[in-house]
């Protein structure tokens, strides 16, 4: 019987070698090495190790200071209001009387599995001087001429947070609503007699029943929005004045737009890892259960 544990055993590790070595190679590994980077200094390929510099230079940093403002507006605003749309929008989904259930499931999560820079290109398009959402509000008179939507930083932000919003919620959908058909309907029956109606079953059944995916959600909802690139580089490239640019965004210049300082580049990177440590540890403590 041990012998026979100790060849079972042993097919385990066979298995999990490989796949452990390549996180080791291609994970950790790069993770340990851009910890060591953010404690070196120099231009491009030639570094020279500097200490805390690096990490006392954020802190007096005013670029760095505006792309975290503009993340945590990102992640303040988008964040609720994505979690919330998802959930209502999961709800009305879940109706077994609604018809056509298949089509709005596949429509809303459609954005998802679209290219990132497809769909920001697209937003860039509508939201232009000459786009087609200037163009219908001048023909029903709304405007009396062309908005530059992403010329004004306010505009642009509102901008960047709608096209976020409309390509996430149908994610956060599909999880809400999995869970959705797991609760016994027995228990809306038995609310339904007691008189409570829908929106007070929504509220004091369906999403107290959700709590952990409500939590799983707004913590991969945080990490994505912290790490928000592709968006802002492709719709408004940081602008106007920078008042869009995310810390992704600060990053990638340092690296690669600016005089190329990787050391400070990786110092940045693990501002981002901070933030999402203690975001993620915040949230747990809020939502988490309570022991």
């Amino acid at each position: 019987m041990q012998r026979k544990w100790n060849k079972s055993s042993l097919m385990g590790w066979q298995f999990i070698a490989l796949p452990s070595a390549l996180i080791l190679l291609f994970s950790f590994y790069p993770m340990f090495q851009s910890l060591l980077l953010s404690f070196q200094s120099g231009k491009g390929s030639v570094t020279h190790y500097s200490g805390i510099d690096n990490y006392i230079r954020l802190f007096s940093d005013p670029m760095f200071r505006q792309a975290v403002f503009n993340t945590l507006l990102y992640l303040i605003v988008q964040v609720p209001i994505m979690l919330l749309l998802g959930l209502v929008i999961a709800n009305l989904l879940n109706n077994p009387k609604l018809r056509f259930k298949g089509f709005y499931r596949t429509a809303i999560f459609l954005p998802c599995v679209t290219s990132l820079v497809s769909y920001a290109v697209l937003f860039k398009s509508i939201f232009a001087v000459d786009g087609i959402l200037n163009k219908m509000l001048l023909s029903v008179h709304v405007i009396q001429e062309p908005v530059a939507w992403l010329m004004d930083p306010v505009w642009a932000r509102v901008v960047i947070i709608i096209a976020i919003t409309w390509r996430w919620t149908g994610y956060n959908m599909i999880f809400y609503l999995s869970a959705m058909q797991n609760i016994d309907p027995s228990i809306y029956e038995a609310a339904s007699i007691d008189g409570a109606s829908k929106t007070r079953q929504f509220l004091k059944i369906t999403v107290p029943m959700l709590k952990p995916i409500i939590l799983f959600t707004a913590i991969i909802s945080t990490n994505g929005t912290l790490q928000l690139f592709d968006e802002v580089v492709n719709i408004t490239n940081g602008g106007p004045g920078n008042s869009t640019m995310t810390i992704s965004q600060y990053i990638y210049n340092l690296s690669f737009v600016y005089t190329p300082n990787f050391g400070y580049a990786a110092t940045v990177s693990y501002a981002i890892v901070i933030m999402v440590a203690v975001l993620a540890l915040f949230q747990l403590k809020v939502g988490g259960e309570k022991r």
